[in-house]
């Protein structure tokens, strides 16, 4: 039986994909990492660390095929499987993960975590600390009184749970789009650590125009009088604000031959003409409406603009002290291959190319492949099928 379901991605936009239930499906447990303090890159202290994790596959004797997936901006860790077979969808990259699948679960040992500030506070298998969470010195929450973080200390914690499991090699570190960043952040800081990479829609550094598009991402937040300077907890959130915020991010992170194809013009309502009433919307509105208010719906306002914030700031290689972007990219060593979609608009495919240029220039191999399909970014979630042979061939390497 077919069904569609509402995918939110990198930017985290909307989408309907096609998936399949299956017999096989990989049932898989939601664990939680604990981190008694972090020293964030700025300096500042967080105490009582926690992130959701999931782990499928098995560790080998000698501790060396780990590969860890980082996963988009609105995502959690939840990769692959199911957490009981009556779900009705499994985690976002079921098709490639798995027993006999590109990132062969029966080879591998993949661990995927959810991040810092993990933007889906509302929902009951997500574990994460932010503005959201109890600050132990004061019994409430943080609000934006939590530090500023960056994609640079989402890894700091990853790094500290794939300690935990004893390996000090990884095989890969793979991830779309925010995923890919912290893809980059690891080979950077970590570049005898991590062998081979696989960043997805995902440029090596954000630029001016993405820069500039995260702020208007985040404008509608910042106007709803509920956002109250971050100050909401216990009151009204500023869910409308936020709902708005995300339609914009669906919007983006797609591309106009989804909504031609999925919508077209048609109205929302075929007995009522957008030229009648203000409230007269057609359907891809609406669609977008109903999917940016059912996110809000899960989310923390504070925790997508923390998010925001650390996805503008990126520099790869950060936690090892590079100061720009250049600088951290000349310390990657790791086998690479990009994956990038022709039509993204949120990491351009000219701004990927020119990361795949600066990386081969340390005299690293580098692969890059097209991803095809009408999802525009979400080409990297929902369209990546064609590449499982590509993907499986370069873990083999």
């Amino acid at each position: 039986m077919k069904k569609f379901v509402l995918a939110l991605a990198a930017g985290a936009a909307m989408a309907w994909s096609v998936a399949s239930a299956g017999a096989q499906d990989m049932i898989v447990e939601k664990k939680v990492f604990e981190l008694p303090s972090l020293t964030t890159i700025g300096g500042k202290t967080i105490k009582g660390v926690k992130v959701g994790y999931e782990t499928y596959g098995t560790l080998n004797a000698d501790k060396s095929n780990a590969i860890l997936v980082a996963h988009f901006f609105s995502g959690t860790s939840h990769a692959a499987g199911k957490y009981d077979a009556s779900d009705k969808a499994a985690g976002y990259w079921d098709y490639l993960i798995g027993p006999g699948k590109a990132v062969d679960t029966n080879k591998y040992f993949v661990i995927a975590s959810d991040t810092l500030v993990n933007l889906n506070t509302g929902d009951p298998k997500v574990t994460t600390t932010g503005p959201a969470s109890i600050n132990p010195d004061t019994g409430k929450p943080y609000g934006t009184a939590f530090p500023l973080v960056t994609i640079g200390d989402f890894v700091r914690v990853q790094k500290a749970l794939v300690d935990s499991f004893g390996v000090t090699k990884l095989h890969a570190v793979m991830g779309a789009s925010m995923g890919g960043l912290q893809t980059y952040e690891w080979a950077a800081t970590y570049p005898d650590m991590v062998q081979r990479i696989i960043p997805v829609i995902a440029a090596a550094e954000p630029g001016p125009w993405l820069q500039a598009w995260l702020g208007v991402w985040a404008a509608p937040v910042l106007v709803d009088p509920n956002w109250n300077n971050g100050d909401y907890y216990g009151k009204t959130a500023p869910k409308a604000g936020l709902a708005q915020a995300l339609k914009i991010v669906s919007l983006h992170a797609n591309h106009w031959l989804w909504a031609e194809k999925t919508f077209g013009s048609a109205w929302a309502d075929e007995a009522k003409n957008p030229l009648d009433a203000f409230d007269n919307k057609y359907k891809v509105e609406a669609a977008l409406d109903a999917g940016g208010a059912a996110r809000a719906a899960i989310s923390d306002a504070n925790h997508y603009l923390y998010l925001i914030k650390a996805n503008q700031t990126f520099i790869a290689g950060a936690g090892a002290g590079a100061k720009t972007a250049a600088e951290g990219i000349k310390r990657i060593k790791a086998k690479t291959l990009m994956l990038y979609a022709p039509t993204d608009q949120v990491f351009h495919a000219d701004s990927v190319k020119a990361g795949a240029a600066a990386i081969k220039a340390n005299g690293v191999e580098v692969e890059t492949a097209e991803i095809a399909g009408n999802f525009g970014h979400l080409n990297g979630v929902l369209a990546m099928q064609p590449h499982a042979a590509k993907i499986a061939e370069f873990l083999s390497k």
